[in-house]
């Protein structure tokens, strides 16, 4: 039996929105594949940037969507953010907190003090999403911020996924706290490792793999962190982008779906690729169809590989055949 991904590695810290699941409903092989995970004996942890819910929380959504999942094999942003304050402030220090109830729990948890004025004094800002953070909230940090209070942001993810399309994210409110004070948060959620190695020393990993849908964050965070990664095209980020993506947010595999754990290495990197060559055109690339190949993926893979050696950003492409004419229309290349 060939070696599959999987078996290269001791744990799978797996992204939720758009790798897990979408809206409300699981993302297709994703219940088959952390199953087959877990009857192998890899560890998972479910790592999450989204500050809003404790670990409980999420264990128990997941577990309604027919998944295994427990307290202790989540990670969220906020447990990283309220960690990465304990590490700096006496017990019992003044926290403001911007974000919601489960991110002010968290912050008792590591025996802080969470308030919500400025009044109350505090030492340090911790700020992650909540629905209900609104000018107010936004005031009393900014005040306690240009007092010279230390600033921890959960994550400074831009969107958040939903049913209705993205919305704006924890990073928008970090932009405008920025924007107001001139001052930089610690992040502690993906991209920066703190999160990311929290989750990998809960499950006692050396090998892990990180999987996600976007490259700014969980695929910048593995790289952060020297892991290996794998990139679904289940979520945010796509063909284009990842062709255009800079070194430091490239991840090793590209699958369509969790499934891409299951198969040899060799069939899921991003390398050269049998049946298909991409030669250089002037500005331009080249696919070319060398066998009866009709797996796109695998012509995104050699494209990479061929771009990235060269450059980043966008590139123009061109097919030399009928075969790679329809790869790069399935891919939406053109």
């Amino acid at each position: 039996m060939n070696e599959t991904v999987l078996d290269v590695h001791d744990a799978v810290l797996l992204d939720l929105d758009g790798t897990v699941y979408r809206g409300g409903e699981l993302i297709p092989r994703a219940q088959q594949s952390i199953h087959a995970m877990h009857d192998r004996g890899c560890a998972v942890r479910y790592v999450t940037n989204n500050a809003s819910k404790p670990a409980r929380d999420v264990a128990e959504r997941l577990t309604g969507l027919g998944l295994p999942a427990r307290a202790d094999e989540v990670a969220t942003s906020a447990e990283a953010g309220a960690a990465l304050l304990a590490q700096q402030l006496p017990a019992g220090a003044n926290v403001l907190v911007v974000g919601s109830s489960a991110l002010a729990g968290e912050l008792e948890h590591v025996g802080l003090t969470p308030v919500r004025n400025v009044a109350d004094a505090p030492v340090a800002v911790v700020q992650g999403h909540s629905p209900d953070t609104a000018w107010p909230q936004l005031a009393e940090a900014c005040l306690a911020l240009r007092a010279g209070a230390i600033w921890v942001a959960c994550n400074e993810d831009l969107t958040l996924p939903s049913e209705r399309g993205e919305l704006p994210g924890n990073g928008a409110m970090v932009a405008a706290l920025r924007t107001a004070t001139g001052r930089q948060p610690e992040v502690a959620g993906k991209p920066q490792r703190p999160l990311l190695d929290r989750a990998t020393n809960s499950a006692g990993a050396s090998t892990p793999i990180m999987v996600g849908d976007r490259m700014d964050t969980d695929i910048a965070g593995a790289r952060n962190c020297g892991m290996a990664s794998l990139l679904v095209l289940t979520g945010v980020d796509q063909p284009a982008s990842l062709l255009a993506a800079p070194p430091e947010a490239r991840p090793r595999y590209v699958g369509n779906d969790l499934g891409a754990l299951f198969v040899p290495p060799a069939d899921v990197e991003i390398r050269d690729q049998d049946g298909w060559k991409v030669v250089e055109r002037g500005s331009a690339l080249e696919l070319a169809a060398t066998s009866d190949s009709e797996d796109p993926l695998a012509a995104l893979r050699a494209l990479c590989a061929a771009w990235w050696q060269r450059g980043s950003g966008s590139v123009e492409l061109r097919a030399a055949d009928r075969r790679s004419a329809a790869a790069l229309s399935a891919l939406d290349l053109g």
